[in-house]
């Protein structure tokens, strides 16, 4: 894009139109990046928050877990697993200044009661449904977290190409065509100043003889 032809007017006009195109181009991505910066900044807080959160429940399971496991063994905990099933999630797919970025349309059910579990009520020991229930308290809470995580990392991801991209035209391709530009104009100027002192001295020629 910045090829150094020859000093003409022709090439001072290519530059000229090109640094108009990058000053442009420089304008939407400052844009861009402000927009991505006001999209993802409140969106910061409530996914550290929820990672907090995960992170205090998946402590919870694993002590109820423990202490399930403690009291009553592997074979109690594995039969409040049944019966398996599948867990659908449904996403949405926004754009923002061009980026993609998912959202949770909305989230399945993962609580269940007794009923809903291959354990009888009665003989159940207290402890195992708590284990259970804060597992299912924590993977409802991931499950949200997925579709947030996914989208704050999106539009990080596009706010550091952004970044990159504004950088280098500010910081390399406007500067070297300006140079180029101020290099053919300079260029230019002399040639002026030459053909000038050519014609004088052609002038001055002529009119002594």
């Amino acid at each position: 894009m910045i090829a150094r032809g020859a000093p003409t007017r022709a090439e001072l006009l290519r530059t000229r139109r090109l640094l108009d195109r990058v000053r442009q181009g420089t304008t939407l991505l400052r844009r861009k990046r402000e927009a991505l910066v006001r999209t993802l900044v409140p969106l910061a807080r409530p996914v550290a928050e929820q990672r907090r959160a995960i992170a205090d429940a998946a402590a919870a399971a694993y002590q109820a877990e423990l202490d399930a496991l403690a009291h009553h063994g592997s074979a109690a905990l594995a039969a409040t697993g049944w019966p398996p099933r599948a867990l659908d999630v449904e996403l949405d797919v926004g754009r923002v200044w061009g980026v993609v970025v998912p959202t949770l349309r909305e989230l399945p059910i993962v609580e269940r009661d007794l009923s809903a579990r291959a354990t009888a009520p009665g003989p159940t020991p207290p402890t195992v449904v708590e284990a259970a229930n804060r597992f299912e308290t924590l993977t409802a809470q991931l499950l949200t977290a997925i579709a947030r995580e996914v989208h704050v990392r999106a539009l990080g991801a596009a706010l550091a190409r952004t970044s990159r991209q504004l950088h280098t035209l500010e910081q390399r391709v406007a500067p070297l065509l300006a140079e180029h530009a101020a290099r053919v104009t300079h260029a230019l100027a002399e040639r002026d100043r030459e053909d000038l002192t050519r014609l004088r001295n052609l002038r001055r020629f002529t009119s002594e003889r």
